[in-house]
Formats: structure tokens, C-alpha cells, sequence
């Protein structure tokens, strides 16, 4: 079992810049792979960025790339996502999931989820 909790949203200017923040409970978080998803109001959640367990590998939404990047800390049990050039587009609640195995970029192939930080960017 694993327990996630989100930090580190808020409000921010177009063209700001956040990091938000997920800490894991247990013993095995480096066995697991993470992923940051995002939802809008009235929308699907959408993938963003996903680390592979040992940090090795990384991958984005093209939405983000260049924009974003995702991290991970093992010894901390904590996982990052240093979002800059924010753009209004951006605004959501972002969530982070972990899945034990492969990252993936879906979010029916991850197995637990924090409960999200909102994330708000005004123009």
C-alpha cells in the first residue's frame, strides 16, 4: 500500500513558476514509478509527466515538454514537478499516481493517487 500527498500548488502569473511536490509512504517507494496528471474543471485527467523508479527515465505530454520537469528523491520518498512558463492552459488540479513497475501514461494503469493540489494560473 501506498499513500501519496501533494504540495507546493497555488497562484501564480503567466509565465511564473511552481513546483509541486508529492511525498510516499513506505518502504518501497523506489520500486514504483510515478506520474503527475492534471484535470481541468469539466475535463478528463490528463497525463503529464511520468519517472521512471530509479529517475533514469522520463517522459511528458508534448503540452509540457520543454516546460515542465519531473524529479524524484528516493531517500526522501518524494517525487517533483518544477513547472515553468506557466501558461493559463496550466491551471488544474494535479495529482500524482504511482504504479509498481514501467512508467506509463495513462491513468487506468496506476494503481494509487495522492488527493491533488490545485494549481492556478492567471493571465
Amino acid at each position: 500500500q501506498v499513500q501519496l500527498e501533494e504540495s507546493g500548488g497555488g497562484l501564480v502569473q503567466a509565465g511564473g513558476s511552481l513546483r509541486v511536490s508529492c511525498v510516499a509512504s513506505g518502504r518501497t517507494f523506489d520500486l514504483y514509478a510515478m506520474g503527475w496528471f492534471r484535470q481541468a474543471p469539466g475535463k478528463e485527467r490528463d497525463f503529464v509527466s511520468a519517472v521512471s523508479w530509479s529517475g533514469g527515465r522520463t517522459t511528458y505530454a508534448d503540452s509540457v515538454k520543454g516546460r515542465f520537469t519531473i524529479s524524484r528523491d528516493n531517500a526522501k520518498n518524494t517525487v517533483y514537478l518544477q513547472m515553468n512558463s506557466l501558461k493559463p492552459e496550466d491551471t488544474a488540479v494535479y495529482y500524482c499516481a504511482a504504479r509498481f513497475g514501467d512508467i506509463a501514461v495513462v491513468p487506468q494503469d496506476y494503481s494509487y493517487w495522492g488527493q491533488g493540489t490545485q494549481v492556478t494560473v492567471s493571465s
